[in-house]
């Protein structure tokens, strides 16, 4: 199933791809990181022509890949196939704002932000700048 879709991957479906896997590397998708996510491709000018309506084949192709043995393997492998490197950089910043979309950071959430912050390439100097900049945007009083 998840080979069929990726036929049609675009950058914008790469992009929700990281922000799914982000939000279901803890094993449970809270409604503030599916709000984040919807708002996100509402909002940012990268989404401005992608039909929303695809975010739910990709988290479908993205829950698939997480029953794989090797499937974060082959969604990096995906994602880097179809993002522009000028994006990798995007593509962790949205990742980092899913994470803290309900204000903590379980410990598998920030391995697997490592882990894209090593496949993109991104940084560590500008990870870490992004990272604060998300922890920034959601904090609570």
């Amino acid at each position: 199933m998840a080979a069929d879709f990726t036929q049609a991957l675009s950058a914008q479906d790469a992009l929700v791809a990281i922000m799914v896997a982000v939000s279901a590397s803890d094993e449970l998708i809270r409604t503030s990181e599916l709000v984040a996510i919807q708002k996100t491709v509402n909002h940012l000018p990268v989404f401005g022509d992608y039909d929303a309506d695809r975010i739910t084949r990709v988290s479908k192709m993205v829950f698939d890949l997480y029953e794989e043995e090797d499937g974060l393997d082959a969604l990096f492998g995906l994602v880097r196939d179809v993002l522009p490197e000028r994006l990798n950089e995007t593509a962790y910043a949205l990742a980092c704002d899913v994470a803290a979309a309900d204000g903590r950071m379980a410990e598998t959430e920030l391995r697997l932000l490592a882990e894209i912050r090593y496949e993109l390439n991104v940084d560590r100097l500008a990870g870490a700048a992004i990272e604060r900049g998300a922890r920034a945007r959601h904090l609570t009083l």
